[in-house]
C-alpha cells in the first residue's frame, strides 16, 4: 500500500514532470536546469504552507518573553505550565506544529529523485512509467550546464548543498537563554537543537548528498536557495504587514 502510495503521488509524477520539462525545454537545456526548474516549482506550490510556517516561527519567537514567565510561575505545576501556555499559542493563533507537513512533503520528493537516478530512469527514459500525454524527448543531456554529470557524485554540488543548508539554518530564530530564569531540560534541549542545526546538519547533508547524486545535491542545494529567499520575503513581508496595522501616532 505504501509502496502504491509513493508510486503514484510522488515517483511517477516527478519522474514525469522532468520528462516533460526536458522535452519543452530548448535543445541546449540540461536535466539539471530542469531540476532547479522544477524544484522552483515544487517551492512555489508549497509556498502557502512554508509562508504559514515562518510566520508561526515570528509569532513564537515574539511570545518568548511570556512563555518564559509561565514556566518560572508554574515551574511545580507542568499541568497548569502546559494549560497556560496551550492558551496563548490560542490567543495568538499559532500552531507550534505547521512546519512538520512541509518537511514531510519534502522526505518523499527526495526519495523519489534517489530513485529515478538509481534506478534507471535517467538517462535511458522508461517509456513503460510515461503518461500517455506526455512526449520522450529524443536525447536527455545529463551534464549540468555542460560541467557537471548529474547522474554521479558531485563534490561541488554536495557542498553547495552544505553550505546553503547552513544558510538556511542561520536564519532560523534562536532560542536564548533569559537572565533570572532557570534553565529546563526542554529549554536546554532547544538550544542544543538549534546549534545541530546550523553547525552539524550542513556537514550531514553534505556527506548524504556526496553519496547519492549530483541530481540530489541539485534538488538539496536549490530547495535551500529558494528558502532562503522566501524566508527574506515572508519576514520583511510580516514585519511590513505589522507596522501597517499599528495605529498612526498623532
Amino acid at each position: 500500500m505504501i509502496s502504491w502510495f509513493f508510486n503514484v503521488f510522488f515517483y511517477k509524477p516527478l519522474y514525469n514532470g522532468l520528462i516533460f520539462l526536458l522535452y519543452i525545454l530548448p535543445s541546449w537545456a540540461d536535466v539539471g536546469i530542469a531540476i532547479v526548474l522544477f524544484t522552483c516549482l515544487v517551492k512555489l506550490a508549497l509556498f502557502p504552507l512554508s509562508q504559514k510556517s515562518i510566520k508561526t516561527q515570528i509569532k513564537m519567537k515574539e511570545v518568548e518573553p511570556e512563555m518564559a514567565a509561565i514556566k518560572e510561575k508554574f515551574k511545580d505545576n507542568k499541568e497548569e505550565q502546559a494549560r497556560q501556555m496551550m492558551e496563548i499559542y490560542k490567543n495568538k493563533k499559532i500552531n507550534p506544529f505547521s512546519g512538520i507537513l512541509v518537511l514531510f512533503l519534502q522526505i518523499p520528493i527526495i526519495l523519489a529523485l534517489y530513485f529515478i537516478f538509481f534506478q534507471g530512469g535517467l538517462p535511458i527514459i522508461d517509456s513503460g512509467m510515461l503518461y500517455n500525454f506526455i512526449p520522450k524527448p529524443e536525447f536527455v543531456n545529463m551534464n549540468f550546464l555542460g560541467i557537471l554529470d548529474v547522474s554521479k557524485k558531485s563534490a561541488i554540488l554536495a557542498f553547495l548543498a552544505g553550505i546553503t543548508q547552513y544558510m538556511q539554518a542561520r536564519l532560523m530564530p534562536s532560542p536564548q537563554k533569559k537572565p533570572g530564569v532557570e534553565s529546563t531540560f526542554q529549554d536546554d534541549l532547544a538550544r542544543s537543537m538549534n546549534l545541530q542545526m546550523k553547525y552539524v546538519f550542513p556537514v550531514i547533508i553534505f556527506m548524504i548528498a556526496w553519496n547519492i547524486s549530483g541530481a540530489v545535491a541539485l534538488y538539496w542545494a536549490t530547495s535551500n536557495l529558494f528558502m532562503v529567499g522566501q524566508e527574506l520575503y515572508v519576514r520583511r513581508k510580516f514585519k511590513k504587514d505589522q507596522n501597517n496595522s499599528q495605529p498612526a501616532v498623532i
